[in-house]
């Protein structure tokens, strides 16, 4: 009999475990946001496994931001019967509801956290492995009648859920590579830094994605287990609305064999940068406009002064020195993590060696003098 018990107790357990992780989307109201991530019902984890709810879609981009080598799985749920609308100005237009999720997360390796730069894609059933996967923050942009919230969840030590850090956090962690070992202090921004990089107009201070716009969405990805792009498999499926298969061409700023150095080089300031040297960004008095369809002449840092001197220059003459990297203040504060110096100024503490690699040839390679 107690036998019998027992394992009715147990099949209760995880009848139950299965119902929680179904329980559907849950949009909270802007003035009362939960403090568990799990109580939104976009992502859940019980230690074993993160795994996506029902009806939430999981994209990556050509040419991502830089975050201290963490890979990151990104989702978008939107209303049942909402879609979004196609632009290839910006993101696209999301629907008031929708809420999309950003779980920055490192694949363990011994002594630490393993250094790489590759996509995130969850596996069969939408699962992503915690035994060779240590969570540490998910982030969510939340779309109210008012606009954008950004709310960041940090991750417990168990990786059973994520909690409301307001004010952010901090990790130390172990980066490690075939060559070399890095320690460095993982930020978790607080809600107000999220605007330092999703306020893109200073003008309006509104908040707004910048990850999900067309050149970055047209791609292939492994979660629809076939060639189409996501804008079309989108479009196919409802979640995108507006779109006649033509879209500007995806530049995946990693792979040489499927763009120009130049053309590599602009994706990588564009997800980098553009979202405050834009005309109209928080660094828009500093007049240079690094977004991808920017002209290639002063304004975009050729053999431009700086327009503040300090320490940020370096004591080098341009933004970008043609044929001379080593001279260009923009490489030179891409290889720094002083706050003082480093670019970008927030998102990480760690120097991207690949990134500064590509755009130190691209400079490199440029023809001119100033």
């Amino acid at each position: 009999m107690r036998r019998r018990v027992v394992v009715i107790a147990a099949l209760a357990v995880l009848l139950g475990s299965c119902a929680q992780t179904k329980r559907p989307v849950t949009l909270h109201g802007a003035d009362a946001p939960p403090q568990r991530l799990s109580d939104w019902g976009v992502v859940f984890a019980d230690g074993e496994s993160l795994t996506l709810n029902d009806g939430v879609t999981p994209y990556d981009l050509n040419t991502p931001l830089f975050t201290d080598y963490a890979l990151k799985l990104r989702t978008v749920w939107m209303p049942p019967g909402a879609s979004a609308s196609y632009t290839t100005d910006g993101a696209l237009d999301f629907p008031v509801g929708t809420i999309i999720s950003k779980t920055f997360h490192y694949e363990n390796t011994a002594g630490g956290f393993r250094r790489q730069d590759r996509e995130s894609a969850p596996g069969p059933g939408g699962r992503v492995d915690l035994d060779a996967h240590t969570l540490i923050e998910t982030r969510l942009l939340v779309h109210y009648e008012d606009g954008w919230t950004a709310l960041p969840y940090v991750w417990n030590e168990a990786q059973t859920d994520a909690y409301l850090e307001i004010a952010g956090d901090q990790r130390d962690i172990r980066l490690v590579a075939a060559d070399e070992v890095l320690d460095i202090a993982y930020i978790v921004p607080d809600m107000n830094q999220c605007g330092g990089c999703h306020v893109t107009d200073h003008t309006a201070k509104r908040l707004q994605p910048i990850g999900p716009s067309a050149w970055q969405l047209n791609r292939a990805y492994s979660w629809w287990d076939n060639d189409a792009s996501q804008l079309e498999n989108w479009s196919a499926r409802g979640l995108l609305q507006g779109f006649d298969g033509r879209a500007p061409a995806g530049v995946r700023w990693s792979d040489p064999g499927e763009a120009t150095l130049e053309e590599r080089a602009r994706a990588y300031l564009d997800a980098n940068c553009a979202h405050c040297h834009n005309p109209s960004g928080a660094a828009d008095t500093s007049a240079l406009h690094l977004n991808i369809d920017a002209p290639l002449d002063r304004l975009y840092g050729i053999c431009k002064p700086p327009v503040a001197v300090g320490r940020g220059s370096g004591d080098r003459p341009f933004d970008i020195y043609p044929g001379r990297p080593g001279e260009s203040i923009m490489v030179f504060r891409m290889q720094h993590t002083d706050p003082a110096i480093a670019m970008p100024e927030l998102g990480r503490s760690a120097v991207h060696a690949e990134g500064v690699r590509l755009v130190s040839d691209w400079i490199a390679a440029l023809n001119g003098e100033c």
